[in-house]
């Protein structure tokens, strides 16, 4: 059973306050929110990142470079608890409040979300996410929420959530990953954003996220709509055309897991291997 972990009068003050940045943020509607999580909350989640060993999937491709855990039995008791909460009819009233987008419902299987871990060495380009769900055919992808839990994070060590402008041509924001800091946005294919940099942080250190992705069912089948990946102007030409073969395999993939019941430890494995 879900606990009761946060407090859906604070929820409410916060969408009030904050509802207007949202609506108004450029260069796609988003909003960074600090200490959503009660400290000693976030605080136990991240000590279950630092428990996780062998439950870890791999995302090794030329476009990412990080570790997963998107199976809830997987999560430590915490951190699912969490999930939970975050998943709930008060948390989705919230979103609602907060992004005037209605009949949000959440992915109970975390599709694609749950711990992110990036070591050092680790990144991810810049990005649109999936449109639609890859499995619940009628889902549409409204909104991505990410919550960081990386104590004393500073710049010299990348991994800011970059925020690109919709024709490539500069980051417009970039956000620090730092401890109990929450970053909400609508999804859309105008929805840019990544960790391109390399991770500079010392060894034994990871960049640490909690992902949860918010759905509408519209009710009528959605085209697939895969991640699409893209290069920045600074990138050479051989980089760009790295990304653009890696974008069509992922878009590959996207397709098999839909139509063919791939499925996503399958391709970790075989990642790992490789």
């Amino acid at each position: 059973m879900a606990l009761k972990l946060l407090n859906s009068d604070h929820l409410e003050s916060i969408a009030k306050a904050r509802r207007l940045d949202f609506e108004k943020a450029e260069p796609f509607q988003h909003v960074v929110i600090d200490d959503l999580l009660p400290a000693d909350l976030a605080e136990r989640v991240r000590k279950e990142f630092e428990q996780a060993h062998d439950e870890w999937d791999h995302y090794t491709h030329y476009n990412e470079r990080k570790l997963a855990i998107t199976t809830p039995e997987l999560l430590g008791p915490t951190t699912r608890a969490v999930v939970e909460e975050l998943q709930s009819d008060d948390f989705l009233h919230f979103l609602e409040m907060i992004t005037g987008i209605e009949g949000l419902i959440a992915d109970p299987h975390l599709d694609g979300a749950g711990m992110h871990l990036t070591r050092p060495g680790g990144h991810l380009n810049i990005h649109t996410d999936f449109l639609a769900h890859p499995i619940q055919t009628t889902w549409s992808r409204k909104i991505n929420m990410i919550i960081y839990f990386n104590h004393d994070w500073v710049d010299e060590w990348n991994g800011n959530l970059e925020i690109w402008d919709s024709g490539m041509t500069r980051a417009v924001h970039s956000v620090l990953p730092s401890f109990n800091r929450c970053v909400l946005f609508k999804t859309s294919r105008h929805s840019l954003h990544g960790h391109p940099k390399p991770l500079a942080c010392p060894e034994g250190d990871s960049r640490k996220s909690l992902a949860l992705y918010y759905f509408r069912d519209e009710h009528a089948r959605r085209d697939l709509q895969p991640t699409a990946y893209f290069a920045r102007p600074e990138d050479s030409f051989t980089k760009k055309l790295l990304i653009v073969a890696d974008t069509a395999v992922i878009g590959l993939y996207s397709i098999l897991r839909r139509y063919a019941g791939v499925k996503d430890g399958l391709v970790s494995r075989l990642l790992r291997y490789f």
